[in-house]
């Protein structure tokens, strides 16, 4: 099912009040800044103009022209009724607007439904925070816009979707999508993942969810789409108390977390624990779509070298063995005092030329799948040479790079950045990137 009408539209009306504050004139604020270059309707009964982001709009009585996505955020109770009298001309709706099932409101849902499926309209929502078509240049919702990147980001909840946006952002990910389908009334998360499974600018997926309404329809669609991308899952309301707020927020039933847990791993899906780690793999599989379990650790610092060993070895990953050709290379240019057993220990001299050539010398080593380079930069070299050598290393497996730590580390990592290169700020959190690369490679 193409579902291109709401994340590439080529026109949208908005619904609602465009008085300063109100949650419509935010979305329709975010449209216009956001550069969509579809056609724009607000509309609301009272008329008038509205003036958002340098353009002044013209507010239609009502909707008399189709376009493909309406967003609506009206008072619930007259939403059905709307969505019966535009539904001849419209495709789809968001449906911003609260006070459904997530209240007990179950009967005015079913309304809103019935009158969708009678004019043959999808709906996202009800109470929900709206979606963006980042490559469309479409952002139909009240939250803040992001760079354009290959991360379609599902959420049960418009709040967590918000807050991981702006993460996100600061986090350094690009997103292709973003949806918030709240009550999920009509498409729910098992649509979104068979979508954007196909979705040509979606490199991975990120899942928000508390419950599943479905459980065989959602674990069809997620064995789907982890056959073709990485899906990375941040489920809520495991614990009993969890579960309850879970049912009280969106409705759904949040269920047995352990028959979950097996759904996600039986389906080949990755599972996070926390909004931290689910951007730690994003940031990965932005990079990479996989990788080999044997690592070679390169640092600067014995310390940070022995916790990312111990790291990886705790999750399941091997310490590569190098080879007696690498060991030798290594040796022949590296000073005496250096370790050329894994991990290899540069101490804290080491420049731009010898973290080059022993990547370089290391990449070439059957026994390595990939690379963690460590660096914790001396004050007379700057980092921002070491991340150079990272970035022009000739080396075709993937590295992880651990810059740290803050202000120190700030000139190499927007290097790093700048050429597409993730940096993780700590050993541990470089080597569950690395963990999560691997579990896409494995059988």
């Amino acid at each position: 099912m193409s579902l291109d009408f709401f994340f590439y539209p080529s026109s949208v009306a908005l619904f609602g009040s465009f008085r300063k504050g109100a949650i419509a004139r935010e979305i329709l604020r975010n449209i216009v800044e956001g550069g969509f270059e579809g056609k724009i309707i607000p509309v609301n009964p009272k008329g008038g103009t509205v003036e958002v982001g340098g353009k002044t709009l013209t507010i239609k009585p009502k909707l008399d022209e189709p376009v493909d996505v309406a967003i609506i955020a009206v008072p619930a109770k007259i939403v059905p009724s709307l969505v019966d009298e535009i539904g001849p001309l419209i495709k789809g709706a968001v449906v911003i607007s609260a006070g459904f099932s997530e209240v007990g409101n179950d009967e005015l849902e079913r309304e809103l439904v019935e009158k969708a499926r009678k004019h043959g309209v999808r709906l996202i929502g009800p109470n929900c925070a709206g979606i963006f078509g980042v490559h469309g240049k479409f952002f139909g919702s009240f939250e803040v816009r992001v760079k354009p990147g290959g991360l379609a980001l599902i959420s049960q909840s418009g709040a967590f979707g918000g807050a991981a946006l702006a993460m996100g952002n600061d986090e350094g990910i690009g997103f292709s999508a973003f949806v918030s389908y709240g009550n999920a009334s009509d498409l729910n998360e098992s649509d979104f993942l068979e979508y954007f499974a196909g979705d040509e600018n979606t490199k991975a997926i990120a899942l928000y969810i508390e419950g599943v309404k479905d459980g065989r329809r959602f674990f069809k669609a997620l064995r789907c789409a982890t056959g073709k991308k990485p899906v990375i899952i941040l489920k809520a309301g495991k614990s009993a108390s969890g579960a309850r707020a879970a049912a009280s927020h969106t409705g759904s039933l949040a269920g047995s977390y352990e028959i979950y847990r097996a759904v996600f791993r039986q389906a080949g899906a990755i599972e996070v624990e926390e909004m931290e780690e689910l951007f730690d793999a994003a940031k990965a599989f932005e990079m990479y779509p996989m990788a080999g379990k044997r690592v070679a650790v390169i640092t600067n610092s014995g310390g940070p070298g022995v916790l990312a060993t111990d790291k990886l070895e705790r999750l399941g990953l091997e310490i590569a063995k190098l080879s007696e050709k690498t060991v030798g290379e290594l040796r022949s240019f590296l000073p005496e005092q250096c370790s050329v057993r894994n991990p290899i220990d540069l101490i804290a001299d080491a420049d731009y030329e010898r973290y080059k050539r022993t990547i370089e010398t290391v990449c070439r080593d059957e026994n390595v799948d990939s690379l963690l380079v460590i660096c914790v930069p001396p004050i007379f070299i700057p980092s921002g040479e070491i991340a150079r050598a990272v970035v022009e290393a000739d080396c075709d497996k993937p590295i992880i790079a651990n810059f740290m730590a803050g202000e120190l580390v700030k000139d190499g990592v927007e290097l790093l950045e700048r050429n597409g290169v993730k940096n993780f700020p700590t050993p541990e959190r470089a080597a569950r990137a690395l963990k999560w690369l691997s579990d896409r490679s494995s059988p």
